[in-house]
């Protein structure tokens, strides 16, 4: 069988920062677990927002997923391509961030795409918030991410290992308490949940991917 492909897309506007390294962490568990891991960043990419044109309800090729033509229809590509996809985002204001907003209502193309309508049915998803505190706009972030997976009918990732009841919360000051360590700019790495959270997305990831692919397997030589 195929090592499955799992894809982490980071909705920070910033390089380096808590939200990517909590993501990378669980890319590297993935990897360990006989995944492929691929890192996708969103921070200096220009994203624009859906239009609702519905070009690519009509007119949506192989070559070209959206009408818009910026960073977008490459990162949608390697959706299309992956077995898992992991959403990442900071929570500004109680929700996901600008960027990463703009980047899933463009996946509306692989909803109702007139070549890719439906691609993402049965592929696995995992959503990653961290906020500047604890209880401070974590769950609503991660669930926009999983509406967002069940959307494009994929099947979510779950757990209750991170302090939340699904999905992987970090936080991104010393115990989510809002006061910054200005010597220490990753403190995702000291949350012990968001760690345990984000082992466990990556070992469960790659589980239910083999599992799916097992299963398709397994009808497809029935007919």
């Amino acid at each position: 069988m195929d090592k499955p492909l799992i894809l982490g897309i980071c909705g920070s506007p910033f390089s380096g920062g808590n939200t990517e390294q909590l993501l990378r962490f669980a890319l590297e568990v993935a990897e360990k677990e006989g995944g492929i891991p691929e890192f996708v960043a969103l921070a200096g990419k220009n994203i624009s927002d859906c239009r609702q044109c519905n070009w690519c309800c009509k007119k949506q090729t192989e070559n070209q997923v959206c009408f818009i033509e910026d960073d977008a229809d490459g990162i949608l590509k390697k959706m299309i391509s992956a077995d898992v996809v992991f959403m990442a985002s900071p929570v500004y204001f109680g929700r996901v961030t600008g960027t990463m907003a703009n980047f899933i209502d463009r996946c509306r193309s692989l909803v109702f795409g007139a070549k890719f309508k439906g691609i993402m049915r049965n592929k696995i998803g995992g959503a990653m918030a961290v906020g500047w505190m604890r209880n401070f706009g974590l769950e609503t972030a991660l669930m926009t991410l999983y509406q967002s997976l069940l959307m494009l009918e994929m099947i979510p990732v779950s757990h209750h290992h991170s302090g939340v009841g699904f999905g992987v919360a970090g936080v991104s000051t010393p115990g989510g308490t809002g006061k910054a360590d200005p010597s220490n700019k990753l403190s995702i790495l000291s949350d012990t949940y968001a760690l345990n959270g984000a082992r466990e997305l990556g070992r469960r990831s790659v589980e239910l991917a083999r599992i799916i692919k097992t299963g398709i397997l397994s009808l497809s030589s029935k007919e």
